[in-house]
């Protein structure tokens, strides 16, 4: 999957405080993994997650080679919604 590294970083500004770890926690992944997909280069405590950058707009074209993370971030961020309009 490809996405501007604007988006992603969009994405990742949307949501709530505690995600990063909810989301490592549900993906039994370590939370440092996850900052490193959306953006992070701290490798000595987490991996790359699976991401390259192509310079370009938008800060470059960023392709995810697994999209668990961004899914899980995106329905975060839906579920934070419905929250809000109620």
């Amino acid at each position: 999957m490809n996405i501007t590294f604007d988006e992603l970083r969009k994405i990742k500004h949307q949501l709530p405080t505690g995600s990063v770890s909810r989301i490592a926690s549900e993906l039994h992944l370590d939370e440092q993994t996850v900052r490193n997909y959306f953006g992070a280069r701290n490798y000595e405590q987490g991996s790359p997650a699976g991401s390259h950058v192509e310079p370009g707009p938008q800060g470059g074209v960023v392709h995810l080679d697994d999209d668990r993370i961004l899914k899980l971030a995106k329905k975060i961020i839906a579920e934070q919604q419905l929250r809000n309009a109620v």
